[in-house]
């Protein structure tokens, strides 16, 4: 590195955004993700010993992935090279895997490879990494934000360790912003600001668990803000609140928050707690899920759940799809909820769901049966002569509507595909099929 390359960097450092700037240095600097880098933690002892192995870190932005590379960069006496797989291609590939075999070859150094976002990467070059990974010419370290199990290779997958990172507490994130205001070499303390009880908590909590949401709020905070007159600036709650003007759900539509999410809002409705289904739909909505993808998961969970323990319930869901397509939001909102709450609120019921899956495992798995001749069409001519329809009983001319015929194939007499439960209607359907005789 010559003079000009030194004072670039220098000024680099000065210059970059406070989060940047605030990042620890060592083990003892992090906070939080004490369940992976506690003193007795796998990764912790794998750091301190420099032994470290390919790993994955995962978990949602500003959780310190990035950190941690940082601090094992400081760490370790391997060679330590960083690419970021949104920008880097093959070339940039060929070189690192180029120095690292240098470093193995000439100086018996190991290399670790650091690669953001790693979930970026296709698969070719994903495989690419494998064989060097594999031959421990590359200590792999990949950060995602996105589930590794889905966005990587199972062949690194299997070759990695994988460490997910929490959103930090709102303590945490409390913590590292008193740091940051306190810090005069790295920090905003040269601006000997003052910031009140109230607006740490605020941009804490607001923050989501994401500490560089809560740095470059702060940040913001100081230097937009005049002084006052005693010299002093004062950073209020008020100011706090300016400088994040919506809290940000932790959401991708294609990712984690988006299945994870959706997920709970159809395990509430199914374990009857309207309370937590319409929060759940309230994060999706938040957050700007697409209200026709919502309104086709209440449909579903209405007829898989719900089902005829209460058919009005895919009846209103149907409905509501329908409105919100001719509505739009804001006031979609309004009918998803009513659609969500009552089905959430319903009796529920998977006996149709347990009904379709049995008859179809039966039709794959069993031989093909034949339909009984009383059922099959005999309205062409010469069906009569093929014994098509003789012998059919309507069911409307006995009593209370109903004959007990066959109408399953001879190997199937006797199963029962349908069983309704005890539950809302259903009772009901029981207790007819019992008024007319038919089996349950």
């Amino acid at each position: 590195m010559d003079l000009f390359d030194y004072v670039r960097e220098q000024k680099k450092e000065k210059e970059s955004p406070l989060a940047s700037r605030m990042r620890p240095v060592s083990l003892e600097e992090v906070v939080g993700q004490e369940h992976i880098i506690g003193r007795d933690k796998l990764l912790y002892r794998a750091i301190k010993a420099d032994k470290l192995s390919s790993i994955l870190l995962y978990g949602p932005p500003g959780t310190g992935k990035t950190t941690l590379a940082k601090v094992i960069a400081n760490a370790t006496s391997a060679g330590f090279l960083q690419i970021n797989a949104t920008s880097a291609g093959k070339k940039d590939m060929e070189e690192v895997v180029k120095e690292a075999k240098e470093n193995a070859g000439m100086y018996e150094k190991k290399t670790i490879l650091f690669i953001d976002e790693i979930h970026r990467f296709n698969k070719g070059q994903q495989d690419y990494l494998l064989p060097f990974v594999e031959d421990g010419t590359i200590i792999l370290i990949g950060a995602t934000t996105e589930n590794p199990y889905f966005e990587v290779n199972g062949a690194l997958l299997s070759r990695s360790v994988i460490f997910e990172l929490k959103p930090l507490s709102a303590e945490n994130i409390k913590e590292l912003l008193k740091r940051a205001v306190t810090d005069r070499e790295k920090g905003l303390g040269a601006y000997e600001a003052e910031v009140s009880e109230e607006a740490f908590d605020f941009l804490a909590e607001i923050s989501d668990g994401d500490a560089r949401m809560a740095l470059n709020a702060i940040e913001l905070g100081v230097l937009t803000t005049n002084r006052s007159e005693d010299g002093r600036i004062h950073i209020t709650k008020e100011v706090a609140s300016e400088c994040i003007q919506k809290r940000v759900v932790r959401y991708d539509k294609t990712g984690d928050n988006h299945y994870d999410t959706i997920s709970a809002f159809i395990k509430s409705m199914r374990g009857s707690d309207p309370d937590a289904a319409v929060y759940y739909l309230a994060r999706m909505l938040y957050a700007g899920e697409d209200i026709k993808f919502i309104a086709r998961r209440i449909m579903i969970c209405a007829a898989e759940d719900v089902s005829n323990a209460d058919p009005m319930a895919l009846v209103l869901a149907t409905s509501a799809a329908q409105a919100i397509e001719r509505i739009g939001m804001p006031e979609a909102q309004i009918i998803l909820s009513q659609a969500a709450v009552y089905v959430a609120s319903a009796p529920k019921s998977n006996s149709a769901v347990n009904a379709v899956s049995d008859a179809m495992a039966s039709v794959k798995n069993e031989k093909i049966k034949t339909i009984p001749p009383h059922l099959q069409d005999a309205h062409y001519k010469g069906a009569g002569k093929l014994g098509h329809g003789i012998g059919y009983k309507y069911a409307h001319d006995y009593p209370n509507h109903y004959v007990e015929q066959q109408y399953l194939p001879d190997e199937l007499l006797g199963r029962r595909f349908y069983i309704p439960s005890e539950n809302g209607y259903e009772k009901r359907i029981r207790e007819y099929f019992e008024k007319i005789g038919r089996p349950v």
